[in-house]
This record gives C-alpha cells, sequence and structure tokens, in this order.
C-alpha cells in the first residue's frame, strides 16, 4: 500500500506569485480579516494593468455598443477597467463554509446581482473560465471530457455588485449520456441551471476543429426553450490559432451572421496567407429563421461576442467587467465572504479526480473511489488529510501506485498545492491506494 504526504512549503510562497501581464504585473498580496462568524479570514488583492494585445480587425463594432467587448477585440481604445479586488479563501471547516452559506448577505445600500449560467460543450473551458474569473481555482480542471459532474455555484462579489457563477456539466445526448452509463446529473444539470439564470455565457473552443464550426443541436435546443434569456459567446482558445482568418468565418457561423439584433459586418484588416480567402459573413435576416429549425448551426440572439484565452487573466478580466455591468438592482444571495457553495471535502474530492484524470489512463480515473479517514487542523494549524483511492482492480493499483509510488505521490503533492491556494493554509494531504472489496 502506498501512503505518501506533501506538506504545503508555506503560505506567502504559494500566495505571493508574479504573472507578467504584457508590460503590466499583477500582484498578490494576503491580507488577514475577520469573518462575521468570528473566524480569521484571509482575501487577496489582485492588481493588474489593462494593457491588450490581440488580432485588430476593422468591423462596424460601433453599430452595437461604446466600449463593448466586441470592440475591445477589434482593437478599438478602451477606458481603464482596472479594478483591486478581495478574493476570500474557502474555509478548511465544514461548519464555518455551512454557517457562512446561510448568514445574511452584507449588502451594501444599493446592490446589484446577476446570475450566469456556462454553457458549452465537454472541455470547452468553463471550468477554467469560471475559476479566472473568481480569482481562485476551486472547480476541477482537466483535459479529459466530464472532469465537471454536477452543478457547481461561485460568487463574485465587488463593491456593490454580486455575480453568481453556475459552472455546468458539458451539454450531451442522452444517447451519450446512457452510451457510457454517466451520472444523471450530466444530462439534466444545465437545463435546470437555466431556470434561474439571469444571462448565458455560451463556450465555444475555436481550437476544437471538430466542433468549432456549429453549436450543438443540444445547446441550441437548450437556448431555443429559454430564448427570453439574454446571451453571449465567448469563443475560447484563440491563442491556439495559426490562422487568425478563421474567428471571421467562426463568427459568421455562430451567429448567424447577426449579433444584438445586426447584421455584422467585417472587413479584412490582414494579410492572407496566399490562397487564403477570408470571406465576409453570409447574413441572414434573423426575422426569416424558425426557431425550430432543425439545421440550424449558429445562434443569431448573442447579445455580445467574445474572443479570448480562459487562461489569460487580462482576457478574462474584459468578460469580468462586462459581467458587473449586467448586474440589475437586487438582493444579493450570499455572504461576500463566499467564493463557492462546495464543502471543504468536495473541493479536495474534485482536485484529487482532477488529478486522477490527468495522470490515469483512459477510463480509469472514473471507477476510483475516494474515501476520507481523517480530516482536522492540526496543532500548526495546517489541515491534515487522509484519504483512501478505491479501485476494483489490482492491475488499477499498480498503476496508480506507479513505479516506486511516483505516480500517487505526484497526485498528493499537485492536489496538496492546490488545495493551500484554495484554504489559504499548509496542508498535509496522505493518499493510500486499496482494493476495493
Amino acid at each position: 500500500m502506498a501512503a505518501p504526504s506533501w506538506r504545503g512549503a508555506g503560505l506567502v510562497q504559494a500566495v505571493l506569485r508574479v504573472w507578467q501581464v504584457g508590460p503590466h504585473v499583477a500582484r498578490e498580496r494576503v491580507i488577514p480579516f475577520s469573518s462575521p462568524l468570528g473566524f480569521q479570514r484571509r482575501c487577496v488583492s489582485c492588481v493588474a494593468g489593462s494593457a491588450f494585445s490581440g488580432l485588430r480587425l476593422a468591423s462596424a463594432s460601433r453599430n452595437y455598443s461604446q466600449g463593448s467587448a466586441l470592440d475591445h477585440f477589434l482593437g478599438f481604445s478602451q477606458p481603464d477597467s482596472s479594478v483591486t479586488s478581495c478574493v476570500p479563501a474557502v474555509s478548511m471547516h465544514r461548519d464555518e463554509q455551512d454557517l457562512l452559506l446561510v448568514h445574511h448577505p452584507d449588502m451594501p445600500e444599493n446592490p446589484r446581482v446577476l446570475r450566469v449560467v456556462l454553457l458549452g460543450a465537454p472541455n470547452a473551458g468553463k471550468s477554467t473560465l469560471s475559476n479566472q474569473l473568481l480569482g481562485r481555482k476551486v472547480f476541477p480542471v482537466s483535459k479529459k471530457v466530464h472532469t465537471t459532474r454536477c452543478q457547481a455555484l461561485g460568487v463574485i462579489t465587488e463593491k456593490e455588485t454580486q455575480v453568481i457563477l453556475l459552472d455546468t456539466p458539458g451539454i450531451i445526448s442522452p444517447g451519450k449520456q446512457k452510451r457510457h452509463h454517466l451520472e444523471l446529473s450530466l444530462l439534466e444539470d444545465p437545463w435546470k441551471s437555466m431556470e434561474s439564470a439571469d444571462l448565458v455565457v455560451v463556450l465555444v473552443d475555436v481550437s476544437d476543429k471538430w466542433t468549432r464550426n456549429q453549436l450543438s443541436p443540444q445547446l441550441l435546443r437548450c437556448l431555443t426553450k429559454f430564448s427570453q434569456i439574454p446571451s453571449v459567446l465567448v469563443m475560447n482558445k484563440v491563442d491556439c490559432l495559426k490562422r487568425k482568418s478563421v474567428l471571421l468565418e467562426l463568427t459568421a457561423a455562430l451567429t448567424e451572421g447577426v449579433v444584438n439584433g445586426k447584421k455584422l459586418e467585417m472587413r479584412q484588416a490582414f494579410h492572407s496567407h496566399p490562397g487564403t480567402r477570408c470571406p465576409s459573413p453570409a447574413v441572414k435576416d434573423p426575422n426569416t429563421l424558425s426557431m425550430g429549425n432543425p439545421q440550424r448551426t449558429g445562434w443569431p440572439h448573442f447579445k455580445e461576442i467574445f474572443m479570448l484565452s480562459a487562461l489569460s487573466q487580462e482576457d478574462v478580466k474584459t468578460l469580468k467587467q462586462y459581467l458587473l455591468t449586467q448586474a440589475q438592482p437586487g438582493p444579493w444571495e450570499y455572504h461576500s465572504a463566499v467564493l463557492t457553495s462546495q464543502t471543504p471535502e468536495e473541493i479536495c474530492a474534485n482536485i484529487i479526480r482532477e488529478k486522477l484524470l490527468e495522470h490515469l489512463p483512459q477510463e480509469m480515473p472514473y471507477n476510483v473511489q475516494q474515501k476520507t479517514a481523517v480530516w482536522e487542523e492540526g496543532p500548526g494549524g495546517e489541515l491534515v488529510i487522509q484519504k483512501k483511492l478505491l479501485v476494483p482492480k489490482e492491475s488499477y493499483m499498480k498503476l496508480l501506485i506507479g513505479p516506486k509510488g511516483h505516480v500517487i505521490s505526484q497526485i498528493a503533492q499537485e492536489a496538496g498545492r492546490d488545495l493551500m491556494n484554495i484554504f489559504l493554509c499548509d496542508v498535509d494531504i496522505h493518499l493510500s491506494v486499496k482494493l476495493l472489496k
């Protein structure tokens, strides 16, 4: 049996990281403060420059709105929207997290709120985008599909505004759910989330050549059923495209040539390679399109288009500012110290599952069960976790442990590092592997 452990190298080393953002630098600093429940909590203050670098295209974007996200991508000047925000940590204590979730919101005099649902195909980058918007990684992220298994909630609170993010599983068909014996939540949660949404963010991975040219039938059915809810299109992973002219073609296909009720007009403002053609979008009249058209490949009712990399803090800041401006007057749902509705144990289980998906082959990670043996605060304030990973086959045990315990040790090390950044405390995590009886 393998039972490696890893202890966090220290709070300062984990939190005082520096990211380079163009010519500017983003900084984090720890600020201790007391929660309304009497617990000592910490937050992180992030300061970033407002530089933006990306492809500049000429367009008739002035038809939409001053300072719009489309303007930002197309290269028009933007007002300085640098903000200093406080990102709360998640408590390691379940009791504190539960009390905080039911605690009366500490609303300002004129509160504003927005409920946002993120929809998209599996592995489109929804959880990565959610984590960047929140300012702390609380949702699992993996290159493998179905990392998010059920609806997860995150909360952004800045000044008078609270944005509630619903990170849903990737939309799949009933046939795929039955064929691969997936949880029913993967099928139902995206639809349930829409019932309480104020805004829908549709995420498309433009680096995926197989899925980027059209919205899935399941996603289009969801948008059609809830057509009264405003929606925006986010074209993710644009940094992966070698030929930027592809963005023009994809924009035309995914919006059917219409954004915010107006025809989308663009002209090429960069040099194509010989033999490369970059046509203007074929514009259709949205009034002639049937909402139930089974041949539809795009959605002509998007209010805005965002082209970004979810890994770029600067790109995501543009989307975040847009969400904050879309909030409407209304009471907050959560206290400002709430970052997620997940329990500490759920966060830990999700992070470990993320590492299993990254380090184990094929379907094996989906067959590993977790059992918490110890979850307690150590004498030095560190979080002590002991988990048993239960597997159905001996061959799985060998793969999970790895040569000289290298694989399980790597999983514990990476999970501990992530959990330290979530709870803002040292983490001493022990993982053991056992055969499921």
